[in-house]
């Protein structure tokens, strides 16, 4: 359903009053519809991060962070997580409901039959360094997926539209493991239509053309439940950032690439990166206390990364599904013994017990989780971030085909308020002091 309004706010200023609808959703606080505000008073909103202005309506994703709360059209991410699987919930967030039988029969083999990439992508890959940066080769790369597949960009044609969302939730897991491959100089590896979508990226990344390999079970449906999980966020930076990027009219392949840019960001998709290293800088279990400490002081720089988060002030919801599956692979990979996952599980358990985090709500996120999880499967740090981006990208898809077919959404337009310096007179070089 659409919003409706049957109440209004009414902003004075001065001698002057104006009424301004409230608009009522399914379910989440009201919003007071400031849209023609401008027009009735010469004023705009002031808001730094746009932390308290709803930017659309979506029927995509809902969040109560007080809750800790988080469902995809409605379905609760705990449910998602634990009974389906990442195809599934990808239909989900696509479609607005999930899928029968037939139609995720249908679905998954779409998906699996379009893994591949342009051949001439490999070529194109060998224009990198050696040592780039994963997330560099991905913003490129996928960028450049509408110079390769150009008669999916017409954002006016549904059919264009769907076939594009299609091909990138199938491709940019392909484009994700050849990443990875050439920052270690590995040859790629095709995709095999026999595995799961999690499984066939486990193969693409770690698997050799000399030998067979077998995909872990235990460690593709950990996977599996991670790109879940990270699927989508509602109005994050990366999320906005697609659809502001798409309010312009551009190619969806380069709205997609824009995001993972933003994503980039080490306040967003690096929090995981982040936390691992910070693990790093404690070293030891014996160095906790003495962290804790600073953590605690107001006048220390240090900082708890992992704990906490913007939006949840209560439990993130999907950190108690990634809890389990961390211990499950760290179970299945024997990496309990490893000195920097001692840490962490010694951290957590301190984190769990101490008044100071619980009185501040400092409880484990997804990040300090998803950090530790990917290293024991074998990532490095700095493909944690090109992870998100694949279980990302059907988030985004989503919302910016939710945004081109919203007949009330424009080009994206902040205002500001300007403090630069009024207007003044050109003076020439020669005369200036």
């Amino acid at each position: 359903m659409d919003a409706t309004t049957n109440k209004t706010a009414t902003l004075t200023v001065g001698n002057n009053t104006y009424d301004l609808p409230i608009l009522t959703g399914t379910v989440g606080p009201d919003v007071v519809d400031i849209g023609k505000l401008y027009a009735q008073s010469g004023l705009f909103t002031y808001d730094p991060g746009f932390t308290s202005t709803a930017s659309c309506q979506s029927k995509i994703t809902y969040i109560d962070g007080d809750a800790g709360v988080l469902e995809y059209r409605g379905y609760p991410i705990e449910q998602l997580a634990q009974q389906g699987d990442f195809l599934e919930t990808c239909y989900l967030l696509l479609y607005g409901e999930l899928p029968t039988k037939e139609q995720k029969e249908d679905f998954d083999l779409r998906i699996t039959r379009h893994t591949m990439v342009h051949e001439q992508m490999a070529r194109f890959f060998q224009g990198f360094r050696r040592d780039a940066h994963p997330m560099a080769v991905m913003v490129a790369s996928v960028g450049a997926l509408a110079a390769f597949y150009h008669d999916s960009t017409d954002i006016n044609d549904p059919k264009q539209r769907m076939i594009a969302s299609m091909r990138m939730i199938a491709k940019i897991p392909t484009l994700a493991a050849m990443a990875y491959k050439y920052s270690i100089g590995q040859p790629f590896m095709f995709p095999k239509n026999s595995l799961s979508f999690a499984g066939n990226f486990i193969h693409m990344c770690f698997a050799v053309p000399c030998e067979e390999y077998k995909v872990n079970p235990v460690l593709a449906a950990a996977l599996d439940k991670i790109f879940t999980l990270h699927a989508d966020h509602e109005q994050n930076a990366s999320t906005s950032t697609v659809r502001i990027a798409g309010s312009s009219g551009a190619n969806p392949f380069a709205c997609i690439a824009a995001g993972i840019a933003c994503l980039w960001g080490p306040a967003h998709g690096g929090a995981n990166e982040a936390a691992l290293q910070m693990l790093k800088e404690i070293g030891s279990v014996e160095n906790i206390p003495e962290f804790i400490t600073k953590v605690k002081d107001k006048n220390s720089s240090v900082r708890l990364m992992g704990f906490g988060h913007r939006v949840y002030k209560n439990y993130d919801p999907r950190a108690k599904i990634m809890q389990q599956v961390c211990h499950e692979v760290l179970a299945e990979t024997g990496h309990h013994g490893d000195p920097l996952l001692k840490v962490a599980m010694e951290l957590e358990k301190i984190a769990l017990s101490d008044q100071y985090f619980i009185d501040r709500k400092l409880y484990p996120n997804v990040d300090f989780y998803s950090g530790i999880t990917l290293k024991a499967m074998g990532f490095p740090t700095d493909m944690f971030t090109v992870l998100f981006a694949v279980a990302r990208t059907v988030g985004w898809i989503s919302q910016w085909s939710e945004m081109i077919e919203d007949p009330q959404q424009k080009i994206g337009r902040p205002r500001q308020l300007f403090t630069g310096a009024a207007k003044r007179e050109y003076v020439p070089i020669d005369k200036r002091g």
